[in-house]
Formats: structure tokens, sequence, C-alpha cells
């Protein structure tokens, strides 16, 4: 890949949070952008203050759950762009609470956002890196890829998920010059919390036999924002990954993520579970 200016990068999820500070790192670089998100008027909002004349980023206000959003997302691009470049899989969403009180459709849902339509639209976007021979592949998993946690099990294992994915994938595209990169964030001040809560809501249900959990994740929650840094320090690492001339397979950010893997990986896992696990 060579410098970002005039790479055609598609950037999904990139209303708010980590995917918005990635469209405004990438455009400032001069890259020509195809955000989509299912926010069209703040998809807009961005696009207008980028790109003023309207040339150098599309808005595809789309659901990449559904599959009929996801084919009209790459035949936009391609008839805007003539090619795409890079994809930065950015969409996804948080579900919290004990597993015995989160709803199977529930789970099937953070799956079907975070994994299922992650994967069928990177299927869709291959043929066309193969076709060039070369491309940038950068999917945005979590700390929680590594480190799972109490009242996240379903969440968390939507991004190990991601992770057994991006290595695999990695391997396989590697003979048609496609890099595939994990980025692993830590704690991102943005609406990412506050949605998972929101969308939690009757799992993380303050009565019964996980109350005292549930209050225990709730302070301790307030005690984690402390640690949380802007989402462009994330944005930066894609940034990174789609332009070095060999980029490295993954990439954690903040620091703090970075010490939390490698306690991860130093510590046996039973003294790791008792410096994760929530205090009754």
């Amino acid at each position: 890949m060579p410098a970002l200016a005039d790479q055609v990068i598609l950037v999904t999820g990139a209303s708010s949070g980590i995917g918005e500070a990635t469209a405004r790192r990438l455009a400032h670089g001069g890259a020509r952008l195809v955000l989509t998100a299912r926010r069209a008027d703040r998809l807009q909002s961005i696009a207008r203050e980028l790109d003023p004349g309207g040339q150098r980023i599309l808005v595809v206000a789309a659901d990449i759950t559904l599959a009929t959003d996801r084919e009209r997302l790459i035949n936009e691009a391609l008839a805007h762009f003539g090619r795409i470049d890079g994809l930065v899989n950015n969409a996804g969403y948080g579900q919290r609470g004990p597993l015995e009180r989160v709803a199977v459709d529930a789970i099937r849902r953070n799956f079907e956002v975070n994994v299922f339509s992650l994967i069928a639209l990177t299927q869709l976007v291959i043929p066309h890196l193969r076709s060039q021979g070369r491309g940038r592949i950068i999917n945005i998993g979590s700390v929680a890829g590594r480190i799972a946690r109490p009242l996240s099990s379903v969440y968390d294992s939507t991004k190990h998920a991601l992770e057994a994915l991006t290595d695999g994938l990695r391997g396989e595209l590697l003979p048609f010059g496609i890099d595939v990169v994990m980025i692993r964030p830590g704690y991102i001040a943005s609406e990412f919390a506050e949605a998972a809560n929101a969308a939690s809501a009757d799992a993380l249900d303050d009565s019964g036999p996980y109350a005292s959990y549930v209050e225990a994740y709730r302070k301790g929650y307030s005690r984690k924002r402390r640690f949380a840094r802007p989402p462009d320090a994330i944005a930066h690492l894609v940034e990174r990954a789609l332009t070095a001339a060999r980029p490295s397979t993954h990439y954690s950010g903040p620091a703090h993520a970075r010490v939390f893997l490698f306690l991860r990986w130093l510590l046996p896992a039973r003294w790791f579970d008792r410096f994760v696990r929530l205090k009754r």
C-alpha cells in the first residue's frame, strides 16, 4: 500500500467514536472515503465538514446486517470511485449482563452485528482487492478479544471470534498481496459504553441473584473511565496499519491496553481471573 493519498478506504460504523475519528484522520491524510452507518444525518454532517466540495467522501447510509444494504454499499463505492483499496471493519456494539439473563436472541443479534455481518461484507470486498493484487483489511477488535470479563462474556466472545477470523484470513489472503490486521482498543471515550448499557438494560437489571455483581460492574465502570482516551488514539493505529510498508499483525492501544495484555500473557490464568473479576 502506498501513502494514504488517493487510496479508497471503506469505513463502517463511521458516524461516531472510533469510526468517526478514523474518517477524520484518513481524510486529513488525503484518502478518499466511503463512510457507512445507519445514521445518515450524522454521516452527511461529517462529510460536509471534511469534504465541502463533495468529491472525496461518499456517504452510504446502510445497515450492514442486511444483505441488500451490503451489496448496495459495495456497488455504490465502486460506481463512485472505481475501486476499493482498504476496508476498516469498525461497526459493532457491546452486549452486557450475566449469561444466564441474556436472551438468546440478543446473543444472536450481537454475533450478527459484530461477526457475521463483518464476514459477509469482507467476502464482498475480497474479490476486488484480490483482482488489484493488493489491499488492507483492518478489523477493529478489542482487548476483550483476549481478556474475557464477568458480565461481558457475550460481547467478549464476539471479539474472541474476530481474533481467530483475522488470524486465519491473514494467511489465506497473504498470497494475493492483501494484509489483514487486528486493532485491539482498550477503554475509549465514546458513546460505546453508554450504548452497550442501554442495549443491555434488561440483562443488567440490578435485582435477583446477580444484583451485587451488577452493582460492582457499575462502580467498576465509573472507576475505569479514568483510563479512557480519545478515539483518535485508535484512529492513529488504523492509519499506521493502512500505510506501513509491512504492517504488524496486531496493534493495541492506548498504553493501558498493552499493559493489560502483557499481564494476561504473564500471569497464570487463576491469578489473572482475580485481577479482572468483579467484587461481590
